[in-house]
C-alpha cells in the first residue's frame, strides 16, 4: 500500500499519547478507528482530542479537513479495514507481545504496524507476528500532534519497504522521521532525556540547586539552542572556525573532567521521594494541566520560529 492511499488509522491505545496522535491523523483528513479495553475510554478520548485540537498551530487549522473519529472496544473490528496502525498501549512486554500478536493476526497483510513504544524492542513485540515484517518502532515525543519528532526503527524481521513506508506516511502528516540503524533501549531521544534528568537528580539530591533554579539551568540556557540545534552541532560551532577539532582541542580536558565527576544517583524509594518533595514544593501553585497548556502554546510558539513562512496565529 502507497501511503498516498491511506484513508483511515487504526489508534490501539488512546491514553494521552493515544489520544494526541488521534487528533494528529483527525486534522490531516485521516479517518480513525480506535480502540482501548478500559472503562469510559470513548469518552475521555473524546474529550482529549477536543483539547488538542485546540492547541495545533494555526497553520494546520488553516488547512485542517477533519477525518471522522469511530471507537470500538473490539480490536479486531478496529483492524480489520485499516490503512495503517498506530499502538499506544502497555508498555509490559508479555502483553506488548500478544497485542501485536493480535494486531498482526486482525489487520490486512500489506498495512504497516507501528508501535509508539518508549523502550521495547521491535525484535521483541513482532516474535509471536505471522508477518513480523510489517512492525515498525514509530515512537513520538509528547505531544505527537505538535512535537515533530517521531523515531522509527525496526526489529531482526523488519522489512526495509515497512521502515520507508512508515517514514513517508509520518512526513505526510509534518513529522520528522529520524531512523535508528541498530536497536537500543530507549532509543535515541529518551536516552539524551535520560542523561540530563539524571544530571539535574544528582544536582538536585546534592544541594547545588533547586529544582526551579536547574530546571531554568535548561529553559534559560542550552535548551534555547537545542530548540535549534542538537548537541554535535552546538559543539561544532563551539569550536569555531576549525569546528569539532577546534572543540576537543579546547575542551578535551574540561570534558574529560566532568564526565569523570557526573553523578549516578539510584532512583531508589527514598530518592524517589526526596525528589518529587523538591519538585511539588517549587511547582506547587501551578496544576498539571495548566502547565501543560502553557507548554503547548509555547511549543506552538517555538514551532512558528523554526518554521518561519508558517503562520501559527500566536503572534
Amino acid at each position: 500500500m502507497e501511503t498516498d492511499d491511506i484513508s483511515t488509522v487504526t489508534v490501539v491505545g488512546t491514553g494521552i499519547i493515544g489520544a494526541s496522535w488521534t487528533c494528529l491523523f483527525l486534522a490531516h483528513g485521516l479517518n480513525v478507528v480506535a480502540t482501548d479495553i478500559r472503562d469510559g475510554a470513548e469518552t475521555a478520548l473524546t474529550a482529549a482530542v477536543d483539547r488538542c485540537w485546540k492547541s495545533l498551530p494555526q497553520s494546520v487549522l488553516d488547512h485542517a479537513r477533519r477525518g471522522s473519529l469511530r471507537f470500538t472496544a473490539e480490536l479486531e473490528e478496529a483492524c480489520a479495514e485499516t490503512g495503517f496502525v498506530q499502538e499506544n498501549a502497555i508498555e509490559r512486554l508479555d502483553a506488548k507481545i500478544e497485542l501485536m500478536r493480535r494486531i498482526d493476526a486482525a489487520t490486512p497483510a500489506d498495512v504497516v504496524i507501528a508501535s509508539s513504544s518508549s523502550a521495547i524492542s521491535v525484535t521483541d513485540m513482532q516474535s509471536a507476528c505471522a508477518h513480523p515484517q510489517r512492525v515498525v518502532l514509530g515512537h513520538p515525543f509528547n505531544p505527537p500532534h505538535l512535537v515533530p519528532l517521531v523515531e522509527v526503527a525496526g526489529g531482526a524481521k523488519t522489512a526495509e519497504a515497512a521502515l520507508s513506508r512508515a517514514e513517508s506516511f509520518y512526513t505526510r502528516l509534518g513529522k520528522v522521521p529520524v531512523r535508528l540503524q541498530k536497536e537500543i533501549y530507549g532509543h535515541v531521544a529518551n536516552r539524551l532525556q535520560a542523561a540530563i534528568f539524571r544530571e539535574a537528580i544528582h544536582l538536585l539530591d546534592s544541594g547545588v540547586a533547586s529544582a526551579e533554579d536547574i530546571d531554568r539551568a535548561v529553559t534559560e540556557g542550552p535548551g534555547l539552542r537545542w530548540a535549534l540545534m542538537g548537541p554535535l552541532l552546538t559543539y561544532r560551532l563551539a569550536g569555531g572556525d576549525r569546528g569539532m577539532q577546534g572543540f576537543w582541542d579546547m575542551f578535551a580536558p574540561m570534558q574529560d573532567k566532568l564526565w569523570g565527576e557526573l553523578g549516578a544517583p539510584v532512583p531508589n524509594k527514598a530518592l524517589q521521594a526526596r525528589v518529587t518533595d523538591a519538585v511539588e514544593r517549587c511547582y506547587a501553585d501551578r496544576s498539571v494541566q495548566a502547565l501543560a497548556e502553557e507548554r503547548d502554546t509555547r511549543l506552538r510558539h517555538i514551532l512558528a520560529v523554526k518554521s518561519p513562512n508558517t503562520n501559527d496565529g500566536s503572534s
